[in-house]
């Protein structure tokens, strides 16, 4: 049975991919690690480069406790995944990998919505990067919502998500494809995809059909570097 170890920075997130993987992967055995404070400190103003190296930390903890594969589920702390990449023998994938694929290919006006600033050059950085890759040009619009994101913490969905309609509506009137850049943002895709004139994408979907190709190509019994 193959094993994938999730790392995030957010606690909800751990039964909303608990769900997912029952759901689509239950043959998979996926074990969870949560460090919030990682996330908090980044928006706090923390050194990058050290909360960086502590979500490397994790992800070596995950390769450690026999993840076939890793997957690290915060948008703002992905370029850590480039490091660790280089540390274990496990592939490890940034949640918004097949997202900024998809996003790419569908449009070269792509905006970009996010509730938490640290967010914002992570993303595009992945958007560019695939653009490169597809060679393809892209001009990246990106909307950010602090105040959505203190409504989520504040345990407000209702709050949270009305700020994220509002600037979905907005946003989507001058781009060809809408980027829900975090996670805490998916439960509203299915909605938004059939209100907006422009294809919205949220990672945790995207994520789970890729998961099927990495699983296959994951080796066996790897271990860190």
């Amino acid at each position: 049975m193959k094993r994938v170890g999730f790392v995030h920075t957010v606690g909800f997130l751990v039964d909303h991919f608990r769900e997912r993987m029952r759901a689509a992967h239950p043959g998979v055995d996926a074990f969870h690690i949560l460090n919030e404070s990682l996330l908090q400190d980044l928006l706090r103003g923390a050194p990058t480069a050290l909360v960086h190296r502590r979500v490397v930390a994790q992800i070596v903890l995950a390769a450690e406790a026999g993840a076939d594969l890793v997957v690290v589920t915060c948008s703002s702390t992905s370029p850590a995944v480039d490091v660790a990449r280089r540390l274990v023998q496990q592939p490890v994938l940034k949640i918004d990998d097949p997202m900024a694929a998809e996003a790419v290919r569908r449009g070269r006006r792509i905006g970009l919505l996010c509730t938490a600033s640290s967010t914002v050059e992570p993303s595009s950085a992945l958007l560019r990067a695939h653009a490169a890759e597809q060679g393809r040009t892209v001009a990246i619009e990106p909307v950010v919502k602090p105040d959505a994101y203190a409504a989520l913490m504040a345990g407000d969905r209702a709050g949270h998500d009305a700020i994220v309609r509002d600037a979905a509506s907005v946003l989507a009137r001058g781009c060809d494809v809408l980027v829900l850049a975090q996670a805490s943002l998916a439960h509203l895709q299915p909605a938004l995809d059939d209100e907006l004139a422009v294809p919205v994408l949220a990672s945790p979907p995207l994520l789970m059909r890729a998961l099927d190709a990495a699983l296959k190509a994951a080796p066996r019994d790897a271990a860190p570097a």
